[in-house]
């Protein structure tokens, strides 16, 4: 196994991290490892803010669902999709563009995931932890104002690094489903309750597995951050045809 393959398996998401700055340099390599992510028609269609506010990171930290790690990351990057910025060199070359669509927003939401998922690559290539923060999605009124967002631009993601503690380092990494109830062939397969119990087996563990479900359903799916996400991409989403 090299070691890209190594470290692609061994990654896990980081929530405390050490009071320790990570480079200029060290910051550059990951956002170099983003931007050349695969995309669209070589559009790019993101923006990458860099929060380097520590009152807009405090700010951050409180409104999406009160994580305070995210305030204590050396380093916190917002990933954009950018409907907006070609729209705009349509307009400004005179050529007549149709309406923005929400497949258009969609795409520019793939992009923004791709060059994402290789800023986290490359920083636990350098040692150095991250964690996803989809709440960036929810409060959508309060996110556009704090980032500036016009519209058709949507928080697609926020991604918090910084290096892990001792702690976070031992932790070990939660148990994927398995391949077959992942992976289908040709087509896909609508999984049977066999196949639905073994894709949760690893975390339902010697627990009720009818109960887990039912804990986990209120926990994640019907809780109020679910449904104001929902809410909020709902708006984003009817600014498009």
């Amino acid at each position: 196994m090299n070691d890209t393959i190594k470290q692609l398996l061994e990654r896990k998401s980081v929530r405390s991290f050490l009071e320790r700055d990570i480079s200029p340099e060290d910051k550059e390599i990951i956002l170099k490892a983003a931007v050349n992510a695969p995309s669209a028609g070589n559009q790019q269609l993101y923006t990458i803010i860099n929060v380097t506010d520590q009152t807009l990171k405090d700010q951050l930290a409180r409104s999406c669902d009160n994580q305070p790690f995210i305030a204590k990351a050396p380093f916190v990057l917002v990933f954009c999709a950018d409907a907006k910025k070609w729209y705009d060199l349509y307009l400004e070359s005179n050529c007549a563009p149709r309406k923005l669509g929400a497949g258009d927003i969609l795409l520019a939401i793939d992009d923004a995931l791709i060059a994402a998922q290789n800023a986290v690559t490359a920083a636990w290539s350098l040692g150095i932890g991250s964690c996803y923060i989809g709440d960036i999605m929810e409060q959508v009124e309060l996110h556009r104002e704090l980032l500036s967002l016009p519209e058709y631009v949507f928080p697609a993601a926020m991604l918090v690094f910084g290096y892990p503690t001792e702690q976070q380092c031992r932790r070990e990494k939660p148990k994927r489903a398995p391949m077959d109830v992942i992976v289908h062939e040709n087509g896909y397969n609508t999984l049977n309750s066999e196949q639905l119990k073994r894709m949760v087996s690893a975390s339902v563990g010697e627990k009720d597995y009818n109960e887990w479900v039912k804990a986990f359903c209120e926990r994640k799916y019907n809780s109020d951050f679910s449904i104001e996400m929902s809410r909020s991409v709902k708006i984003y989403l009817e600014s498009y045809e």
